[in-house]
């Protein structure tokens, strides 16, 4: 296995607690994508980029794909980190949504459950996920009909919630070492 670095954008810290994690397991460098020259990946034959999901769109990940073609021959890894559970049919939204074919054949992607932090938002989140909010009570008072998500949502409105588990790796650290 040769050098590997891992690049993250995070807004809540969940992201962050992935990268360090995989890190720490892979004794790779970390970085946060603020502070990484592109041409410094060229020092790498793995590089690992984890972004929060903003909708359906993986936060930061344009760094990777506009430096993409200079990557060739190398181990490309992309997780993107949400609240939501996994299931085939996000992974799929996921990956449509932010990679073009050709570049869904260089990289692998993975997707971590993070968690969900109110709190610790930037205003302009705040008020995108308060008007999400108000749509699930909607949803409540109209069809009294909440799926478990939208009420574990909810809930993590008043509590933050956090499904970060050190475990969800594993399967990134394995690709790796493949």
């Amino acid at each position: 296995m040769g050098k590997t670095v891992v690049v993250y954008r995070s807004k809540t810290g969940f992201v962050k607690k992935y990268a360090e994690w995989i890190a720490e397991d892979l004794s790779a460098d970390l970085f946060e994508v603020s502070k990484v020259n592109p041409a410094a990946l060229q020092n790498y034959d793995t590089i690992i980029y984890g972004g929060s999901l903003y909708a359906t769109g993986i936060i930061g990940v344009d760094f990777l794909k506009k430096n993409l073609d200079q990557l060739m021959g190398k181990k490309v890894i992309v997780f993107a980190c949400g609240a939501s559970p996994s299931n085939e049919d996000l992974l799929t939204e996921l990956i449509t949504h932010n990679f073009t074919s050709d570049q869904q054949k260089q990289i692998k992607f993975f997707y971590l459950r993070g968690g969900f932090d109110y709190k610790k938002l930037p205003p302009f989140d705040k008020a995108l996920m308060t008007l999400f909010k108000w749509k699930l009570l909607l949803k409540k008072g109209i069809t009294k009909n909440l799926t478990p998500d939208d009420v574990g949502m909810l809930d993590a409105y008043k509590k933050p919630a956090d499904f970060t588990r050190r475990s969800n790796i594993e399967e990134i650290i394995a690709y790796v070492n493949s």
